[in-house]
């Protein structure tokens, strides 16, 4: 006896267009304009060992803390922007070849991963 024909279930044009807006998504986050590492560097640190110039990177807390004008430490922390970093023989960490300015579009995270700007996508802008 030959098969029956059985139909097949058909998909509603709402199932269609979520699929669809979701490949689209997608796209659109793997296409996003590319993340920039920012590291919190302490201006005053001087360089020893192997690591020659370059800003010494400190946690991120530094550059997160508000400094008033009259603190001795105002302007010693900030944020560098991208730039390759490097170890000395103890350990600590050097960053060089970057920008003391952010980038005008995409996302910034710290060194630790935090978001600084940006977020899903990457199109948000900062106020400083």
């Amino acid at each position: 006896m030959p098969p029956q024909d059985i139909p097949r279930p058909r998909l509603s044009s709402r199932a269609v267009k979520i699929g669809m807006v979701s490949a689209l998504s997608l796209t659109l986050v793997a296409c996003s304009s590319k993340t920039t590492i920012a590291y919190c560097v302490d201006r005053r640190a001087i360089p020893t060992g192997n690591v020659q110039g370059g800003y010494k990177v400190v946690p991120d807390f530094f550059c997160e803390r508000t400094y008033s004008y009259t603190s001795p430490d105002y302007g010693r922390y900030f944020w560098y922007y991208g730039g390759r970093r490097s170890s000395d023989s103890s350990g600590s960490s050097y960053v060089s070849g970057g920008s003391h300015y952010a980038p005008s579009r995409g996302k910034i995270k710290s060194s630790t991963g935090k978001t600084l700007r940006g977020g899903f996508g990457g199109s948000g802008r900062s106020g400083s």
